[in-house]
């Protein structure tokens, strides 16, 4: 409140435990309430999928709860999938074992590259708005995933890999990079593409560079971009820092994305919420649901099970026209298809 000119808010949480989701999804509402004409951003760390892979046993009702108030309540979403950041730290890393130091690395190398033009300003994407207004078109779809190139762990390949602006970016566009896990099985009959695109280059930087490597890569069509909207990559430049060590790579690159494949997270999300409340046509009830009392507890939030319920299913439904939104985005009628679910929306409110 004492601020002279607050921008918005950044938020870091995890989606899957009690206090990440339950105090996260709390803080979303309340800052959305006091302060609803400034942006809100979050870094949103999303679990490993399987049981065997995870922590916490009530992660689908967790992470349910928390994508309705992330899709609700926040601006902008970036997230880190714990399945893929373990996978690079796998297999571009060549850790076997993996612990969160690593993990953290490179989720606070994502979050220092982010706001890198935030922090050392520039004639362009200086502040928060500005730079995340191009990646979000439409209210809804907020969900950025990211890709680093080169990272600091590859200590082997730094000293003898390229660093020029073209191999940056284009390694920034391979699937290996992307720090949010998409399968293509689970995309089938359907044309992923980008939204939109914003590079955030950081080092010794020739703008000469930067439009024939643009270029070069629409050329070769390495980015599908949606069929209603501009196919364009937008590129930022920023400074290195100068508190990194000397000898690092020349070029380094960030690159913030708006990905329609980012609904199969959310898809793999609505399917292990199913499978937990034991679904059957359509009909759960919540008694019958495993670990359900933990949320009946909740005298203040829940007065009963009729309430506790219709938050399961109205989070549900949420998540599930989100994804519907992201799949309609990959038609070259998401206009037309917007226009009549606001249309469908207006008479559901009217009937009410």
């Amino acid at each position: 409140d004492g601020s002279d000119s607050l921008e918005g808010f950044v938020v870091c949480h995890s989606i899957a435990g009690g206090t990440g989701s339950g105090m996260g999804s709390y803080m979303l509402e309340a800052l959305n309430d006091r302060y609803s004409k400034k942006l809100v951003q979050t870094y949103s760390v999303f679990p490993n999928d399987g049981e065997s892979n995870s922590d916490v046993v009530v992660q689908p009702y967790n992470s349910i709860l928390t994508l309705k108030r992330l899709t609700l309540e926040a601006d902008c979403v970036v997230v880190l999938d714990n399945n893929a950041l373990n996978r690079i730290a796998t297999e571009r890393l060549r850790l076997t074992k993996p612990d969160f130091g690593v993990i953290n690395n490179l989720v606070s190398t994502v979050m220092a590259a982010s706001t890198a033009t935030l922090r050392y300003p520039s004639y362009m994407n200086n502040d928060l708005v500005g730079l995340i207004a191009s990646l979000i078109p439409t209210p809804r779809c907020h969900f950025l995933m990211t890709g680093y190139t080169p990272l600091a762990y590859d200590l082997v390949e730094r000293s003898v890999r390229k660093t020029t602006v073209l191999d940056v970016m284009r390694r920034l566009l391979q699937s290996k990079n992307m720090m949010v896990s998409t399968r293509r099985s689970e995309q089938a009959g359907r044309n992923p593409c980008y939204i939109s695109i914003l590079n955030v280059i950081q080092g010794e930087v020739d703008p000469t560079q930067v439009h024939k490597s643009l270029q070069r890569i629409r050329e070769r069509k390495l980015a599908n971009f949606i069929p209603w909207g501009p196919a364009s990559i937008q590129v930022a430049l920023s400074r290195r820092s100068p508190y990194l060590p000397p000898g690092g790579p020349r070029v380094s690159g960030l690159m913030m994305a708006n990905h329609t494949s980012i609904s199969s997270l959310f898809e793999r999300i609505l399917r292990q919420f199913d499978l937990l409340i034991k679904k059957k046509n359509g009909q759960w009830e919540p008694s019958k649901a495993p670990f359900m009392q933990n949320y009946q507890q909740q005298r203040d939030v829940f007065t009963n099970v009729a309430d506790l319920k219709d938050e399961f299913d109205d989070s549900r439904e949420t998540v599930q026209s989100l994804v519907e939104e992201y799949v309609a985005c990959e038609s070259p009628n998401y206009i037309e298809w917007g226009m009549q679910q606001r249309g469908l929306q207006g008479m559901g409110g009217g009937a009410g």
